[in-house]
């Protein structure tokens, strides 16, 4: 029961291996790219704990030894402090532009192992193993790396393709409900973004996924293929890739409202800011009053999060998420885009958004806190 999926991007061609029991057989995967048997490892507490022992013997059957570096859990890990602590590291391990740094977590571990190895050396290879449902379908494919800054998230970073993705589904059994959850919202975007058909389905399986291995394999296996096919057209964002961000830029400023910490997972910015974004769009009349209340719908059927008043703890006004919205990576000449939708599985790209309007939305959601 496997499934690969191509990034079609020339020289910088990579597979995603999508099945159960990957880590036990990640030497043989891993050997391949290797000039001498040895890996360095970049992961967090959380993942070390439950799997590190696993991913090491498997690395260690095919003969390759390995060094680890263990970093805290949390968004907050994506910092300056730890991108120096990183490469620092590295350098000491003696780790060559030829070898191989494994990114060995969820988004937080796989951005900023990414970003280490873009900027290592001016370039090392490395490999993506995603243990997070959301990095799995998202963020170990494409190639962006990065951390946040103070200003913003993920405003300092590079487009760098891994080698490979090991997306081992059996890891996710070890996930709590709301990590899980947090990566479904991922998921849905796919459909909601370009794909009614999978939307569908997801609302008649998504709650029989998480117990299920196929329907979850299936889940990983069309979010990769969709994602795959937007950046082999779009690698460095410059149009369709954006559509990626839906529900982000409302997201990412809660995120950034909530100081990148536990009260707010990055997936549960993306289903607020998913669900704020199809209101803002019906209140612009681009779409039906049925498409909100449907994904609302859908959200709620899963346990998600999808309201302002789902977010513990106090919150900037309407202004002030506004005024964060500005410090998005797709603000081009002062402007913010959003991505914004006709209907479910109809999302496009504007600049052309009334803030008053995105102030009302925002100004109401507040109120039913």
């Amino acid at each position: 029961m496997q499934e690969t999926v191509t990034v079609n991007l020339a020289d910088r061609s990579y597979n995603i291996e999508i099945a159960p029991n990957l880590l036990a057989q990640a030497g043989q995967y891993v050997a391949p790219f290797l000039r001498r048997k040895r890996v360095a490892i970049l992961t967090d507490e959380n993942v070390a704990a439950l799997h590190l022992e696993t991913l090491k013997n498997g690395l260690a059957s095919a003969g390759i030894d390995a060094t680890t570096l263990v970093l805290p859990a949390g968004e907050s890990t994506k910092s300056w402090p730890n991108i120096q602590r990183s490469v620092e590291w590295l350098l000491s391990e003696k780790i060559e532009r030829d070898d191989i740094l494994i990114a060995f977590g969820g988004g937080v571990i796989g951005d900023l192992a990414g970003f280490a190895a873009a900027i290592l050396r001016r370039g090392i290879r490395f490999i993506q193993v995603p243990t997070t449902l959301l990095a799995q379908v998202d963020s170990s494919v494409g190639g962006k790396t990065g951390i946040n800054s103070p200003h913003g998230k993920n405003l300092v970073g590079a487009f760098y393709q891994p080698q490979l993705v090991l997306a081992d589904v059996s890891v996710l059994e070890s996930l709590t409900k709301r990590d899980y959850l947090a990566g479904y919202a991922e998921v849905t975007k796919y459909g909601l973004l370009g794909d009614a058909e999978f939307f569908g389905w997801l609302e008649e399986n998504g709650a029989a996924a998480a117990g299920d291995v196929a329907k979850r394999i299936n889940i990983v296996r069309h979010s990769c293929q969709m994602k795959a096919d937007i950046v082999a057209r779009d690698e460095h964002e410059r149009g369709e890739r954006a559509l990626l961000n839906l529900g982000h830029t409302f997201g990412h400023a809660l995120e950034a409202a909530t100081g990148y910490s536990d009260r707010l997972l990055h997936g549960e910015g993306v289903s607020i800011g998913t669900a704020l974004a199809f209101e803002t769009a019906m209140r612009l009349g681009l779409c039906s009053q049925e498409a909100p209340s449907r994904v609302r719908e859908h959200f709620a059927n899963m346990g998600m999060k999808y309201l302002l008043g789902h977010i513990p703890g106090d919150l900037p006004d309407a202004d002030g998420l506004i005024t964060l919205m500005g410090q998005d990576k797709k603000v081009s000449d002062g402007i913010i885009a959003f991505i914004m939708a006709r209907g479910i599985g109809e999302a496009f790209v504007t600049r052309d958004v009334d803030l008053a309007v995105v102030r009302g939305v925002l100004q109401e959601a507040l109120a039913r806190r």
